[in-house]
């Protein structure tokens, strides 16, 4: 059969086109698929142009190539290319012999001892040393992967990497999220004339999607096509994985559209990647159905399908649904993995129900299943959000007694914990043991103790944080600016906290709506409603998100200041916005109304509220009390005393203390003195 094939290919009209410059040069009049074809096309079809990099001679390794015609005239097209020996072909002349196939029969035969097991001799020491290098290449690639250096040092041992070894060099990069230099390896071998594939451009469009940069792997997707590769099963699942990443579905279920459009099946790998995206969304609806057209393509789903699904279900806080996946998981026969549990753990951590995710650890652990970092930190945060911080040191105790060593990750957590009691100390001083163990902080380890320093009102220690992490390198996120901001409002040095925006502007940082809606938080606390106006502004003029605490934060402004006529046009705004009124809001405007003792407005306010089903709380019955006791109307108040406690809201001391002023005002001491027992 390898005789035969051998026979045939040497059979094939060819022609050997030489040039004399080298092969780079002739890039510089294009590609090979242009050029040269276009060229020769004049004798007949031309079937393929193949560039030679590995000729027996070295240096004729340059500006040589084979031109195949085809078709039914094949054969006289050669012969008659064969009379432009000679010609001039920009600025350099061709030389041009009609090929005997020897070259093909010799690597035909080469492949015949390959793969009867004989050991095959190099054609030239050249050519050893560079198998040699290239060997050496992938075993680096397989055994060292994380040490970079002796990667690339022996990527570049190799004398003219073939396109195999520079698409290996791409997917590494790719791998490592570095498109930078992935696109530079991609280039470089661009420059050797070495047309990429769909294997390259696929590893080059996985390097943009690991580093999320989905415009960027868009470019080399239409790069792609316009050298008229078409995209693969590999590629559009790349593609689709990267949008998940960024939580883009919109993209992510175009590119799956396509992708079943234009290919003739797809695998379990792509449904993956397309389920995560929808379930990063919250959409479990658009998974679930997903799901069952995977199962009715036939394609069985993985272990990580339902891990992917459970993850959905645990930032939907679905509980029920969660555990069917788990159940269902072990009924297909797989092995709970740590992922597995780790899922159901970070579910329970995130209801706050500690006692079922200790549960789940100890099952795991009963399983043979070992924890990691991940669901120790999950364990350690699901405390700290309780403030059970006894029970979060425990786990940590147990993590250092199971011989892992905190990650950046635990230490961030317990930088939190120790900040939320207010030990302030002893998380700077967690951050100076983080950086003995090669941990770098980032902008997440310095945000709760610029909070902590910022709560309690300690503004300078908060700046001079804020200095430190700028001094270690860490680069200060829209977060950390709007824990500064925050911090000055609160202690109502609003010059300072505008400082800080301008600052955060000139750095390049764009405020988000939160940083806004905290500025305003400031001026509503002084009543200056003309610049939480100005800043409500600048929230609409920058596109960014109206929502509820927006709007809190402007009618707060409006009624300390007691425009409450102004405060109605903001309820009427949000209406046309579809934002639904909550507590909060109607706590606002009650108290608003309160303050100026009109009790029939707030009465309405109360009922309103009633009708839309939104229940008051105990600041809702206080401002209602308050603004009986200003209106004179204490047997009002009393009512609204009976219908708190029918409710079952116990009065606070806050609620007794307006009462007491109340009695005080309509001078029945008896009255004021009988609320003040009884607080």
């Amino acid at each position: 059969m390898l005789k035969l094939l051998s026979r045939l290919l040497a059979r094939l009209p060819m022609i050997t086109v030489r040039r004399g410059k080298s092969l780079l040069e002739i890039s510089r009049y294009g590609s090979r698929r242009t050029r040269l074809p276009s060229f020769f096309r004049q004798f007949g079809p031309v079937k393929n142009v193949v560039l030679i990099r590995g000729h027996e001679d070295p240096g004729r390794n340059v500006g040589y190539c084979f031109l195949i015609f085809g078709g039914p005239t094949a054969e006289e097209a050669a012969v008659r290319a064969v009379e432009f020996d000679g010609v001039e072909f920009h600025g350099r002349l061709l030389t041009v012999r009609l090929d005997d196939g020897s070259r093909l029969k010799a690597r035909a035969e080469q492949r015949a001892k390959w793969m009867s097991g004989e050991e095959i001799v190099p054609r030239s020491n050249w050519h050893e040393e560079r198998d040699a290098a290239c060997w050496n290449f992938r075993k680096v690639l397989d055994t060292e992967p994380e040490n970079w250096q002796a990667v690339v040092s022996a990527f570049e041992r190799i004398s003219k990497p073939s396109r195999r070894e520079f698409g290996l060099m791409v997917n590494y990069y790719a791998r490592r999220g570095d498109k930078h230099h992935a696109r530079a390896t991609f280039e470089n071998m661009r420059a050797r004339v070495i047309e990429p594939n769909s294997y390259v451009f696929t590893n080059l469009v996985h390097a943009y999607a690991v580093a999320r940069d989905m415009r960027g792997a868009l470019s080399c997707i239409e790069e792609m096509k316009s050298e008229g590769i078409d995209l693969t099963l590999v590629t559009y699942s790349i593609l689709i994985g990267g949008y998940a990443n960024i939580k883009d579905t919109k993209s992510a279920e175009k590119f799956f559209k396509e992708a079943k459009w234009k290919l003739t099946s797809l695998n379990a790998i792509i449904y993956s990647n397309i389920i995560y995206a929808n379930c990063q969304t919250g959409n479990m609806t658009r998974a679930e159905d997903l799901v069952r057209e995977m199962e009715e393509q036939g394609i069985d789903a993985p272990i990580d399908l339902y891990n992917t699904m459970m993850d959905g279900y645990t930032n939907v806080l679905n509980e029920e649904k969660c555990l069917v996946v788990f159940e269902r998981l072990k009924e297909c026969g797989f092995t709970p993995s740590i992922i597995s549990y780790g899922c159901l753990i970070n579910l329970y951590a995130k209801i706050g129900k500690m006692s079922k995710a200790v549960d789940v650890s100890r099952e795991m652990e009963s399983c043979g299943i070992k924890h990691n970092s991940k669901t120790y930190s999950m364990l350690i945060n699901g405390f700290i959000k309780l403030d059970d911080f006894s029970n979060a040191f425990s786990i940590f105790e147990d993590m250092m007694k199971s011989g892992l060593k905190p990650d950046a990750v635990i230490y961030n957590i317990i930088i939190n914990a120790f900040c939320k009691m207010g030990n302030m100390e002893r998380a700077l001083r967690l951050v100076d043991e983080m950086q003995k163990e090669k941990h770098r902080p980032s902008s997440r380890t310095f945000r709760p103790i610029i909070y902590g320093f910022a709560a309690c009102g300690e503004m300078r220690r908060a700046l001079d944080v804020f200095d430190l992490m700028r001094r270690l390198g860490c680069i200060p996120t829209v977060e950390t600016y709007n824990v500064l901001i925050l911090g000055l409002a609160h202690k109502c040095q609003m010059e300072k906290a505008v400082g800080v925006l301008d600052k955060m502007i000139l750095a390049g940082i764009s405020p988000n709506e939160y940083t806004y809606t905290t500025i305003m938080e400031g001026y509503a606390a002084e009543g200056d409603i003309g610049k939480a106006f100005e800043y409500f502004t600048k929230i609409k003029e920058a596109g960014l998100k109206l929502d509820v605490f927006t709007y809190e934060s402007l009618l707060k402004a409006c009624c300390k200041s007691g425009r409450m006529q102004s405060a109605l046009a903001v309820t009427r705004e949000m209406s046309s916005q579809n934002i639904p009124r909550n507590v909060f809001i109607y706590n606002i405007l009650i108290d608003g109304w309160a303050r100026r003792g009109d009790v029939w407005e707030a009465s309405d306010l109360v009922q309103q509220m009633k009708l839309d089903s939104v229940l008051p709380d105990i600041h809702t019955y206080t401002s209602f009390i308050n603004a009986c006791c200003k209106a004179g109307d204490m047997q009002k108040a009393t009512k609204v005393i009976e219908e708190m406690e029918s409710a079952g809201i116990k009065p606070n001391v806050k609620t007794f203390t307006t009462l007491i002023r109340g009695w005080s005002r309509a001078s029945l001491p008896e009255k004021a003195l009988a609320s003040f027992k009884k607080r």
